[in-house]
C-alpha cells in the first residue's frame, strides 16, 4: 500500500492497472510500469528508488565531474530498465544525457535502393543504454558501464527528445 501511494505521487497520470502494476506516465514522460519507482536493488522492505528529479541534469553534473577528474571529453547516459509494449523482457532505455545528441535523423536522406527516409530517427541513447545492460547485468552490482570506440555526435543533447510529442503519439 505505502508503495502504491509513492507510485501516484510520482505519477503525472494513470494509464492503466493490473494487479501487481501500474503502467504510469512520470512527470518526466516516461510510460512506464510503477512510475519508475523501484522495490529492487534497494535494501530493506520499505525502501524504494526513485527516478531522478531532471535525470538530464543529473548527467550533466556526472559528466562535469568526470570530466573535470579525467581531463577529458566524455558523453554520460544515465539509464533505467523498461518494459516495452507488445514485447516480453526488459530494456535499458536512456533516461538522462548529457554530452550528446541521443537522436540521429535520418530523414530526407537517401537509402541504397533510391528510397527518401520519411520517419527513420535512430535512438542513439537508447541504444547505447541497451548495450549497457549486457555488461552491468541486473544482479550484477555493477552500477557503471564504459562504452568505448563508439564514435557518437557531440552535443548537448536531452533525454527528453526520446519522449514522443503526446500529439503524434497514435495509443495515447
Amino acid at each position: 500500500a505505502r508503495q502504491v501511494e509513492v507510485v501516484l505521487r510520482e505519477s503525472a497520470r494513470i494509464v492503466r492497472m493490473d494487479p501487481g502494476v501500474i503502467i504510469a506516465e512520470t512527470r518526466h514522460g516516461f510510460i512506464c510500469a510503477n512510475a519508475g519507482v523501484d522495490a529492487s536493488n534497494v535494501p530493506g522492505d520499505e525502501t524504494v528508488c526513485l527516478l531522478p528529479v531532471d535525470p538530464d541534469a543529473s548527467a550533466r553534473r556526472l559528466r562535469d565531474d568526470l570530466q573535470a577528474r579525467l581531463g577529458f571529453d566524455i558523453a554520460v547516459v544515465i539509464t533505467d530498465s523498461f518494459g516495452r509494449p507488445w514485447r516480453e523482457g526488459i530494456t535499458n532505455i536512456a533516461i538522462g544525457v548529457a554530452g550528446l545528441l541521443p537522436l540521429i535523423d535520418y530523414r530526407g536522406q537517401v537509402d541504397d535502393h533510391g528510397h527518401v527516409l520519411a520517419v527513420s530517427m535512430l535512438a542513439i541513447a537508447d541504444e547505447i543504454a541497451a548495450s549497457t545492460e549486457l555488461v552491468m547485468g541486473k544482479l550484477l552490482r555493477t552500477p557503471v558501464a564504459v562504452v568505448r570506440g563508439y564514435p557518437y555526435t557531440r552535443g548537448e543533447g536531452s533525454a527528453r527528445a526520446l519522449v514522443r510529442d503526446p500529439a503524434k503519439d497514435m495509443f495515447r
